[in-house]
């Protein structure tokens, strides 16, 4: 599954810091321990340090953003960063489980108006401050708790409603602190936060794979002759190459039919959605020259691509052209 940074730009990794991290987090502010409360700054530098350790682009995002929504960023990606460690790092379903169900409680009292976790305390006057509703969140924490029981889909319907819950609640969240509300943005945005999941998806079937998760939709391994084995194996065969590729173009299509977004939100929020559908379509480019080959070397965006990416996101906020990356260049 994937946190704020991965649902909103599936060109990078967050730099965690492991379970021994995650462990100390929860000796101090976790369930089972009685820790002294913290007021609100104590709060918001809390999520604002969290952020910026895990995430190592969150400086780079943090250009593009107006300074007074900075530390509501912040606040954010520290609620997706702990429901993301607790659904992943615990290596003990029932433990994710019962973590994820103590978070759940902890969203529950936030939005009754009790706050004692830090993240709840600083993510509370954020919501307060953008009216942000509780389901976007909730929705969140069901696909995390999802992960935990789901490892295979049936079909692309059944990852695209996958994506509902994992990706797109997260767009949703940044509308309201852009004040967009309207159905054809919300839908745009889905779009986009979908084909970023599924992008990310191409990009780490190896790794997926590798802790028993395969994300590809058993339509495709019919269709291609694939064997659950063969996609476990982590060998690039060309049968799975072939779907890898059909998959890759349906991502392609979702960022680029969600990418007329930048012209109806506010500059800022639109230089955001520039660099994160592009760096989407990049990966997606990338995978392509490789001949769609994520399993024998890493697919990341280098540093000159980078560079373009946030020059452009920059100069020309309101831009949708994609025809310098919207075509696949490799060949099978």
């Amino acid at each position: 599954m994937s946190s704020l940074s991965e649902a909103v730009s599936s060109t990078e990794h967050p730099s965690r810091a492991g379970k021994s991290a995650v462990a100390e987090d929860l000796n101090r502010f976790g369930p089972n321990v009685k820790f002294q409360p913290v007021d609100l700054v104590q709060a918001k530098k809390y999520c604002k340090t969290l952020a910026k350790k895990h995430y190592e682009n969150f400086s780079v995002a943090s250009l593009l953003l107006p300074a007074r929504l900075r530390q509501d960023f912040y606040n954010i990606y520290a609620y997706c960063r702990w429901s993301d460690d607790l659904a992943d790092e615990m290596g003990n379903t029932a433990e994710s489980l019962r973590l994820l169900h103590w978070w759940r409680t902890e969203l529950a009292e936030c939005f009754s108006g009790i706050a004692k976790h830090p993240v709840f305390v600083a993510l509370q006057e954020t919501i307060r401050t953008h009216a942000i509703p509780r389901e976007p969140f909730d929705h969140l924490l069901d696909a995390f708790v999802q992960d935990q029981s789901v490892t295979r889909y049936n079909s692309h319907r059944e990852v695209l409603d996958y994506c509902r819950g994992s990706a797109n609640p997260v767009g949703r969240i940044l509308l309201k602190l852009a004040r967009v509300e309207d159905s054809a943005s919300q839908q745009l945005s889905d779009r986009i936060c979908t084909g970023l999941q599924i992008a990310n998806f191409c990009q780490d079937i190896g790794q997926d794979a590798r802790q028993g998760r395969i994300y590809l939709p058993k339509d495709l391994w019919q269709r291609f002759q694939l064997t659950e084995a063969e996609i476990l194996s982590g060998a690039p065969t060309d049968h799975l190459r072939f779907a890898l590729k059909v998959w890759v173009d349906l991502a392609r299509t979702s960022l680029v039919s969600g990418l007329p977004l930048v012209k109806q939100t506010p500059r800022w929020l639109a230089r955001n959605v520039q660099l994160f559908a592009r760096g989407g379509l990049t990966i997606l480019n990338n995978i392509s020259l490789s001949n769609f080959d994520v399993w024998t070397h890493p697919i990341e965006v280098s540093k000159k691509q980078k560079a373009v990416l946030l020059l452009r996101a920059m100069l020309s906020p309101r831009s949708t052209r994609v025809a310098d990356l919207s075509t696949p260049r490799g060949s099978l």
